[in-house]
This record gives structure tokens, C-alpha cells and sequence, in this order.
């Protein structure tokens, strides 16, 4: 089945929402509304899709400049995986060396090797660049 595109339907959906660069609060507040309709759309027409790709590619923009994410440190990553599976630091004794390396480790007064990084990696299932 081939869907088509059709430009009027289109354009009908791009005058309700005016799309243009996020300048404001409330401009990014109106496209999110307006994007987060179009996520929960059932049966999106090839011309909501389109739109819903455009807005997201506004908003993002937007966010990126107004709300940039500052990259978390290898422990800081360590820290949060181990909190979200419920890991103690007495769970990491052994994987990644004696209690003491674990709690240098994890505090963040100690890097992490190339091993280490493999053993968490391996025991999180998650890749090991991550903790580098």
C-alpha cells in the first residue's frame, strides 16, 4: 500500500500551527502541545508524520540552545546505573576490584580502567565507552 501526500491537507495542518524557529517560552510550550497530539494520533496521515517531523526538529533545536545537557562523568554514569538496577557497591566487589577500589570508583576519586570499564559494561549490558 502506497500512502500519498497531499499538499492541501498539508498546508491546511501547517496554518493551524505556523510553524517558524522557537523564539519563546510560549512558542515551545505551543509546539510541544501541538507535537505531543500528533504523537498520540492514531492512524497519522503521512501529512500529520510530516509535521510531527518538522516540529520535533524545531523543538529540538530549541531545547539544545535553551537547555543543553551537561555530560555526566564516568561515576556519575556508575552511579545512576547502579541506583536504577538496585546495585550496592558491595555487588561491584570483585567485578571490579576490592571494596576500597569500588568505593574510590564510585565517588569519583578514582578512574576507571579499561577492564573495569569491560566488567561493568558486561555486568550493566550496556557498552563500555560509557564509563571512559
Amino acid at each position: 500500500m502506497t500512502l500519498t501526500f497531499d499538499s492541501k491537507i498539508y498546508h491546511d495542518l501547517l496554518i493551524n500551527v505556523t510553524p517558524k524557529e522557537i523564539a519563546t517560552e510560549e512558542e515551545y510550550d505551543r509546539f510541544l502541545s501541538a507535537a505531543e497530539k500528533l504523537v498520540f494520533a492514531k492512524n497519522r496521515s503521512s501529512e500529520q508524520k510530516e509535521l510531527l517531523k518538522l516540529l520535533t526538529i524545531l523543538i529540538e533545536k530549541y531545547e539544545s540552545e535553551n537547555y543543553p545537557i551537561e555530560e555526566s562523568s564516568p561515576h556519575e554514569i556508575l552511579q545512576h546505573l547502579m541506583e536504577a538496577s538496585s546495585t550496592r557497591q558491595a555487588d561491584l566487589v570483585g567485578v571490579i576490584g576490592s571494596s576500597g577500589v569500588v568505593s574510590e570508583i564510585v565517588n569519583g576519586k578514582r578512574s576507571i580502567s579499561k577492564a573495569q570499564a569491560k566488567a561493568l559494561g558486561d555486568r550493566f549490558k550496556v557498552s563500555p565507552s560509557i564509563f571512559i
